[in-house]
C-alpha cells in the first residue's frame, strides 16, 4: 500500500528546509536543487508541491509570517488575561519580543526575514509577502501603543523602526546585540512612552 503524505504538511517540511538553506548558505543558494537535497527529498518530488522556485520562496516566506503571528496572537491573550497594570506591561514586552532575536530560534528567523526582505527588493513575487510582514509589524505595534495610551503615527514608526534596528544589528552583530542588550533597550523605550504619557 503507498506511503499517504499530508500536501501541506509536506509543504511545510519543504519550507524548513528553505529555512535551514537560507540560514547557513543566503537565500541565493536555496535553489529548487538545494532544497530537495536539504529536505531529503528528490527535486521532482519538491516540484509535485511547488510549480516553480517563486513560488516555493513565496511560500516559505509565508510561512515564516503565519509562525510569527501565532505566537504574536497567543501573546496577546495574555496581555489581554492581565490583571494589573505590570502585567499587562510585562505582556507588552513578551508580545514585542516575539518580533525580535532573543533566543535561537527567533535568531534563525531573523536572518531569514532579513534575506527574504533583502531579495524582496529585487524580487517581485517576493512583494506581497514582505509588505504584508512590514505592515504586520507596524499594525501589532499601533495596538499596543494605542491600547498604552501613546496614539501616533510617528510613534508607531519609531518603534518599529527600533525593533526592526535591534533585529538588523542582532543579526549582523549577535555578539555585540545580546538578548540582554535588546530587551534593555526595548525596556527603556517603553519606560521613556510610560514617562511621557504622565
Amino acid at each position: 500500500m503507498p506511503k499517504v503524505v499530508d500536501p501541506e504538511a509536506r509543504r511545510r517540511a519543504v519550507a524548513e528546509a528553505v529555512f535551514r538553506v537560507v540560514r547557513a548558505q543566503g537565500l541565493e543558494q536555496a535553489s529548487l536543487r538545494n532544497v530537495a537535497e536539504e529536505a531529503g527529498l528528490a527535486i521532482g518530488s519538491v516540484r509535485h508541491y511547488f510549480t516553480d522556485h517563486d513560488e516555493l520562496l513565496s511560500f516559505a516566506l509565508d510561512e515564516l509570517i503565519a509562525r510569527v503571528e501565532r505566537r504574536v496572537f497567543a501573546r496577546v491573550d495574555e496581555i489581554r488575561d492581565a490583571t494589573t497594570s505590570q502585567q499587562r506591561r510585562a505582556g507588552v514586552e513578551e508580545l514585542l519580543g516575539e518580533l525580535l532575536p532573543l533566543d535561537a530560534d527567533r535568531h534563525d528567523e531573523a536572518v531569514v526575514w532579513l534575506e527574504f526582505s533583502q531579495a524582496a527588493r529585487t524580487r517581485p513575487t517576493l512583494r506581497p509577502a514582505a509588505r504584508r510582514l512590514y505592515e504586520g509589524i507596524r499594525m501589532i505595534v499601533g495596538r499596543v501603543l494605542e491600547r498604552s495610551g501613546v496614539p501616533g503615527e510617528e510613534e508607531v514608526e519609531r518603534l518599529a523602526a527600533l525593533l526592526d534596528g535591534l533585529a538588523v544589528n542582532a543579526v549582523l552583530q549577535p555578539d555585540l546585540m545580546t538578548p540582554a542588550k535588546i530587551r534593555a533597550v526595548l525596556r527603556r523605550h517603553l519606560d521613556g512612552l510610560e514617562a511621557a504619557r504622565r
